[in-house]
């Protein structure tokens, strides 16, 4: 496999972008409530709505060596908050690797599109 290959395409870039948005919004509300209530559970709408996101991003990511390390949240046994951060820092350390592995020094995404990931202005 070549290293052109290998690259993710600019639309994958755009829908990584969108997920890693919404990710981090749910990291960010997850912990606040880990803070609060470490050990409260989830209720079944927010384990619904979070394993919406994490879905597709186990599925963009599904070719990284951190895979296997990927679950959804326990929609039958109600994960806690701290539960749930614990999950959804694992995606999102999936990500930054994804990200660091396909940006140059300059954080600029390396694509199929654009392999060397230099600015097109």
């Amino acid at each position: 496999m070549t290293k052109l290959e290998v690259l993710p395409t600019d639309a994958e870039i755009t829908k990584f972008e969108m997920l890693n948005e919404l990710a981090e919004s749910i990291y960010l509300e997850m912990k606040e409530f880990s803070k609060k209530k470490p050990d409260d559970a989830l209720n079944p709408f927010k384990v619904k709505n979070v394993n919406r996101v994490l879905t597709q991003l186990k599925e963009f990511l599904i070719n990284e060596p951190t895979a296997s390390f990927l679950d959804l949240l326990d929609d039958e046994t109600l994960p806690t908050n701290s539960d749930a951060i614990l999950i959804i820092g694992q995606f999102k350390a999936s990500m930054d690797n994804f990200r660091h592995k396909n940006t140059n020094r300059y954080r600029m995404w390396k694509t199929k599109e654009n392999p060397d990931g230099k600015s097109r202005d």
